[in-house]
């Protein structure tokens, strides 16, 4: 689908998009377009329920004195308070419902919906913006859709006074839904195709927006120690990599760099600890967390985010097999901690224990944020509406939620401590994998293993195991793999450390 900016005209085919403020007062484009109906707008806002509240659509067929088949209404709410995310929405939902009625093409009017809320040109720029993001799909592996089912839009066009200033904050906002789009891709590929080896193949092909990329095979983690790591991946037939992704986009000499820590498990059995069979095929999304990492990587680097960055994934399979990792084993972890494995099935935490070892200590960053689909015990907790935020640092902690806030992706901080630490104490190792008090607080104690593998530095984790797949659409995202985290994680890094 392309994109495309203009002045502002009425458009020759097509379809045309307007908006109506709350109390159904027409913006001046649908003050225009009504006019050139002969009043037809006005007449089918009286005889519906439209009202022109925030998220609310009419749509008119075949409207006469407009060259243009359908008229898409869409409610602004109040006039003077509009927000990015309603104009994101309002995109997203529109690419939907003009592929519903068979449209090629569509023209929206935001002659005068720029104002002290939304910069110049960042209302056009977010409605394109939306636009992209709702029309993702993936579905490279159909062969017998019908026709009916397949979209069939094929151009949007963002029509403002400021359309100079929209392409120009457009360019950013795409290379981020890029790095949005990279991470919906990967959560949603099966795990036959996307297993340690491709995966890392994958974040190789970010060499080509400037990105340096180091593949560790498992001789290399081997030596370094990373036997919790390998722990998880040794009863698969595929081998486990570590990827170190580096953006150098801050041209200053030894910068502390941001990191930013993946979970990539890119198939969970539960190994030994096996899962049921119901439900098991969705973990193939078990590396959401590497997903986000390798998605915000490809975002920084295409809009050449001033910040050095660095990404590092650990991917695995977590697989039942003679030669996997028994519960009541022992294994030593980089940092030389070790852990006895109680339960096989809390294989991400080893994952992490090591990863985010070797990050703060190759790389002494000034701060390091995991992402995880880690516990199930977070679904239980905030269901499928936001991810569970831990931290060591309430500064950081505080941008975080600000960021969620802001790009609708929301977080929700729940505590560490030492009465959840105590709870991991093994009789024959430094710690157990999982709290020998059994199952409460589930999330609360994994987050309390990750943060004996920090150190010092100010550190986060993001719970996102309910968030990086979801069963039902929204206008900007849509069933399956969310890619959430990039955009939160870009507007941390904007708001924070490019200002």
């Amino acid at each position: 689908m392309k994109i495309a900016f203009s002045e502002i005209s009425m458009p020759k085919r097509g379809s045309l998009a307007v908006g109506v403020y709350a109390g159904s007062k027409l913006s001046a484009s649908a003050e225009s377009a009504d006019e050139a109906s002969g009043g037809q707008i006005r007449r089918a806002i009286a005889a519906s329920r439209f009202t022109g509240a925030r998220r609310q659509w009419l749509e008119i067929f075949a409207p006469s004195g407009l060259d243009v088949r359908t008229v898409f209404l869409f409610g602004l709410g109040d006039e003077g308070k509009l927000d990015e995310l309603t104009l994101e929405a309002v995109g997203g939902e529109l690419v939907r419902r003009a592929n519903a009625a068979g449209e090629t093409g569509v023209t929206v009017l935001l002659d005068d919906l720029d104002n002290p809320d939304v910069k110049p040109g960042e209302g056009a720029a977010r409605i394109a913006y939306g636009a992209v993001l709702g029309a993702y799909r993936f579905d490279r592996y159909r062969t017998r859709e019908s026709d009916d089912k397949k979209p069939t839009l094929t151009r949007v066009t963002v029509a403002s006074k400021s359309s100079a200033s929209a392409r120009r904050r457009f360019g950013a906002l795409e290379m981020i839904a890029d790095g949005v789009k990279l991470t919906r891709d990967l959560v949603s590929e099966p795990a036959n195709k996307l297993y340690p080896e491709s995966f890392a193949a994958q974040c190789e092909e970010l060499r080509s927006l400037g990105v340096d990329v180091e593949v560790l095979d498992e001789a290399a983690m081997r030596s370094l120690g990373m036997h919790a790591l390998l722990g998880v991946g040794q009863g698969s037939a595929r081998e486990s990599r570590l990827v170190v992704m580096q953006w150098k986009g801050s041209h200053r000499k030894n910068a502390a760099p941001l990191a930013f820590v993946g979970k990539g498990v890119c198939f969970d059995t539960g190994g030994i600890s096996l899962k049921p069979a119901p439900g098991m095929e969705e973990m193939k999304w078990d590396m959401g967390g590497a997903g986000t990492v390798t998605g915000l990587m490809k975002a920084l680097a295409g809009r050449k985010a001033k910040i050095d960055a660095v990404g590092v994934v650990g991917l695995v399979e977590n697989m039942p097999d003679g030669n996997a990792q028994r519960p009541g084993d022992v294994v030593t972890s980089m940092s030389g901690q070790t852990i006895e494995i109680l339960n096989t099935d809390a294989e991400g935490r080893l994952v992490l224990a090591d990863a985010l070892w070797y990050t703060q200590d190759r790389f002494k960053p000034e701060l390091m944020i995991d992402l995880a689909t880690l516990t199930g015990a977070i679904i239980i907790t905030l269901g499928a509406e936001k991810a569970g935020l831990f931290s060591n640092d309430d500064t950081l902690a505080d941008r975080l939620l600000a960021a969620g806030k802001a790009e609708d992706e929301g977080l929700w901080r729940l505590p560490v401590g030492e009465p959840y630490d105590k709870t991991l104490e093994s009789p024959i190792a430094d710690m157990g994998n999982i709290s020998a008090n059994g199952r409460g607080a589930g999330s609360i104690v994994a987050a309390e293993f990750l943060r004996r593998f920090v150190n010092d530095v100010p550190w986060a984790h993001l719970d996102i195991a309910g968030v990086a797949w979801s069963k039902k659409d929204k206008p900007t995202v849509p069933k399956g793999g969310t890619g959430f985290g990039v955009r939160l994680l870009d507007r941390f890094v904007q708001d924070n450390y490019e200002a």
